[in-house]
């Protein structure tokens, strides 16, 4: 694969997490059905202006954070926050789109073990930073990273040297 080609396809999963992470706010915070708030986000792609400009995201993709997170797993991976926030806040002082963040970060962490961790935090804090200016993209890091530590630990041990 060609380095434009690997551009593409990063930029196409970057996108495809924003447009996740847009339905899954909409569900959460409009008790929107996953069904609307799923063919809205695929039918226009990842929103990112107030303009309504639109990237093209990986539909397939998109669909399966979406149609994993909402749902019996939602409270699973909301147990997971609450372990991960520091002491003092629950999930249930989280804004929805913080909540739909999180959500979709740790879902990728335990389903898509190809993905480095280093890609799924990086992009997640993306997203947060596209909406939020103050703490909420380190709290997004802090949680996802713990989480990781736990859920993929073999990708923070060193790598021991051969021979060794």
């Amino acid at each position: 694969m060609s380095s434009d080609e690997e551009r593409e396809t990063w930029q196409r999963a970057k996108a495809s997490r924003l447009a996740a992470v847009q339905a899954l706010y909409q569900i959460d915070r409009d008790a929107a059905s996953l069904e609307i708030a799923l063919s809205s986000a695929v039918s226009r792609g990842a929103v990112l202006d107030e303009q309504g400009l639109a990237a093209e995201i990986d539909r397939v993709f998109t669909t399966s954070i979406v149609r994993n997170v909402a749902g019996d797993r939602e409270l699973r991976l909301d147990g997971m926050i609450d372990g991960a926030l520091a002491e003092g806040w629950s999930i249930a002082r989280l804004e929805s789109l913080m909540r739909a963040i999180l959500r979709a970060g740790i879902h990728e962490l335990l389903d898509f073990p190809d993905t480095p961790v280093r890609v799924i935090i990086s992009d997640y804090v993306d997203i947060a930073h596209a909406f939020y200016d103050r703490g909420e993209p380190g709290m997004v890091n802090a949680v996802l990273d713990r989480l990781a530590r736990l859920l993929r630990a073999q990708e923070f041990q060193p790598e021991t040297a051969a021979g060794g």
